[in-house]
């Protein structure tokens, strides 16, 4: 057994990765050597497991000599971990295990010059796992690992509750390779202004269901280990998007290192503590009663349930009028499912739908004092729209597009009133999601965008500011990443499966890579990675072949009942 196997484990090295190791492998009932190099570390390992027992703490390298498994946890530098599997090759017997905790370099390398090329093994964590576990942790082997050394480490890792994963030894991994991506994509959106810290992250922990967002999650890892991590997967496959953000750089130069030197992408040493807060623009908002809503589809309908739930009085304009009453029933529809469910009563149901009217011309939106279409992505189709709003709207209406990918600017300039134009990006399903994207275009207003803040804030959403550029915040940090896991199945790195459990149990995501494109589509997918490659032209963002081909093939996700899975019901 496993268990018996590696009865005693030495971890050298400390720092957050090094005492989980210790806490985990302590509370599951191993003897541990917990190394570090001086008594401050000490403290700070004792003070991180304080909660676990049977823990020897020493400053002697050589006490690892005793132990059956030798894990180093030392900082991301290659010359580092070499000299510390090197001391333990020399002090330990034949048959001790030797493992690394590199998120980044080569496993292979490191058990060649280890001197145990048979008998070491990679074991990536994760630093923002949940506290108190691991979740998953990517089991790396090398092409000459015996296949029982790798089925007692699973054992070992499966006895200290968490989930094994097994990946090949590409650059980053899985978990890395995905993450450090979306990362370091999230401080190059800051470096470039494109939106502000708050905003990035607000964005991506609404708009994607985070427990943190990037900028956070940065700090809490620390900007000096994901700096670290950072050259070395840029080193390793010359890939640009893995080149440090100047952002990261500059922080990791000057000190600011997140939470543990009290300040990084956010301060934690002062009264705000890190608080996100994003700060509305300064021009008066103009008044908004009446909503115009145009389109028929889930978007559409959703977003008029919003407004007409909200108070506002809401007309929905469809191609037709029969349309126009297939979309107001399913409003109604979606609103007595919440009446079953007891989230809303009978009255407010009969209230919400006595403010909601259907319509099929444009005329009906003569008096609205906002409008938001949201029909098909297509940007002719768009352009027509915003054309016949030009055309019937009143002076000084705001005029809305809840475009997720295409140019804000084109709508807005198929109209004689671009000031008055934005971008207002809902989320799916728009009654539950809380995040409005507000996009404005360098002939946007600012009492337009202080209009739109306004009218989000009315509505219960938290709006975010950006930019108008391909993807704003959350599709252009989101898709790379979707990109880039379809890549690596392509590749062979991992399954479907153990890349999205390394994503959700390591990471914490609420869905997997490959769980979220079917449910956003594949086809919406591809469109929208498209764009993205388009707008920025760099080869990493050209849309990965198997999403193509299931597009092509007609294999759409839940929608159609098959896309990277089967599914039995659609």
């Amino acid at each position: 057994m496993a268990q018996q196997r590696f009865s005693t484990v030495a971890v050298v090295g400390l720092g957050i990765t090094g005492s989980a190791l210790v806490a985990l492998l302590a509370r599951a009932g191993h003897r541990v050597i917990a190394v570090d190099v001086g008594e401050k570390a000490l403290e700070r390992g004792r003070t991180r497991t304080a909660d676990a027992d049977g823990i020897e703490f020493t400053t002697r390298f050589a006490d690892v000599s005793r132990a059956d498994l030798v894990i180093e946890a030392v900082p991301e530098r290659a010359e580092l971990k070499r000299q510390i599997l090197a001391r333990a090759h020399e002090v330990c017997p034949g048959d001790t295990v030797f493992a690394t905790t590199t998120s980044s370099l080569s496993v292979t390398t490191l058990a060649f010059e280890s001197g145990r090329m048979t008998k070491t093994i990679g074991l990536h964590l994760f630093p923002t796992a949940p506290e108190g576990g691991a979740g998953a942790v990517e089991l790396i082997a090398t092409p000459v690992t015996p296949r029982a050394l790798a089925d007692d480490v699973r054992d070992l890792l499966h006895g200290l509750g968490t989930t094994a994963v097994c990946s090949t030894d590409s650059p980053g991994f899985v978990g890395g390779a995905l993450a450090m991506l979306y990362l370091n994509g999230a401080a190059t959106m800051y470096e470039q202004r494109y939106a502000t810290k708050e905003g990035i992250d607000t964005a991506m922990t609404l708009g994607c269901g985070l427990p943190l967002g990037p900028l956070a999650q940065l700090d809490a890892m620390g900007l000096d280990t994901a700096h670290a991590t950072l050259e070395v997967l840029y080193q390793r496959t010359g890939d640009r998007s893995y080149a440090p953000a100047p952002a990261l750089s500059h922080r990791v130069a000057a000190g600011l290192l997140g939470v543990k030197s009290g300040r990084g992408f956010h301060d934690y040493g002062g009264e705000t503590g890190g608080a996100e807060r994003t700060a509305g623009p300064a021009a008066p908002p103009r008044r908004v009663h009446t909503i115009g809503v145009v389109g028929s589809g889930t978007m559409a309908t959703g977003i008029a349930e919003v407004c007409a739930r909200s108070g506002h009085p809401t007309t929905l304009v469809a191609r037709s009028e029969v349309r126009a009453k297939e979309a107001l029933a399913a409003v109604g529809r979606s609103l007595d499912r919440q009446v079953r469910r007891g989230r809303r009563t009978p009255e407010e149901l009969a209230a919400t739908m006595a403010r909601l009217s259907g319509a099929s011309a444009f005329e009906a939106l003569t008096d609205c004092d906002l409008v938001v279409e949201a029909v098909a992505e297509d940007l002719a189709v768009k352009r027509g729209v915003f054309a016949e709003l030009d055309r019937v709207c009143r002076p000084g209406a705001v005029l809305a597009t809840s475009t997720s990918s295409l140019p804000v600017i084109e709508c807005a300039t198929a109209t004689g009133r671009p000031q008055d134009v934005l971008g207002m990006h809902f989320f799916n399903p728009a009654p539950v999601m809380k995040l409005v994207e507000v996009v404005q275009t360098v002939l946007t207003a600012q009492e337009t965008v202080s209009t739109a803040h306004a009218a989000a804030a009315a509505l219960g959403k938290r709006p975010v500011d950006c930019s108008d550029r391909a993807g704003f915040i959350v599709n252009a940090l989101l898709f790379p990443y979707l990109n880039r896991a379809v890549g690596m199945l392509r590749e062979g790195v991992a399954t479907a499966d153990e890349i999205d459990t390394v994503m959700t149990a390591g990471h914490g995501f609420p869905m997997g890579p490959f769980h979220l494109l079917d449910v956003i589509g594949l086809d919406v997918s591809l469109a929208i990675q498209r764009t993205l490659h388009r707008t920025f032209r760099e080869p990493a963002l050209t849309p990965a072949r198997p999403l193509e081909q299931l597009v092509e093939a007609g294999y759409l996700g839940r929608k159609t009942g098959r896309g990277f899975r089967s599914y039995d019901s659609v």
